[in-house]
């Protein structure tokens, strides 16, 4: 499936970009927020983008998303079960 999104012509110089690096930032910023919906998994988020699962996980943080969201009970059990 191709997805086209119209932006301004200038957004990417006004971000201080390339086209190409918007492009790869949208898509990027698309795919962390998906998963941090809980709507994708790490894996499919890294194939949407043609990258490593480790790769994606590891940039998560430069678009404000947590690795890992476990709720306090989840970490409670894990600590419990290590």
């Amino acid at each position: 499936m191709l997805l086209t999104i119209e932006i301004p012509q200038q957004l990417p110089d006004a971000v201080h970009c390339t086209p190409e690096e918007f492009s790869r930032q949208a898509k990027m910023a698309m795919a962390a927020k998906l998963y941090e919906m809980g709507k994708i998994s790490s894996g499919i988020a890294a194939r949407m983008l043609g990258m490593e699962r480790a790769h994606f996980l590891l940039q998560l943080g430069e678009y404000g998303v947590p690795m890992i969201d476990l709720s306090r009970e989840e970490l409670e059990s894990d600590l419990r079960n290590a």
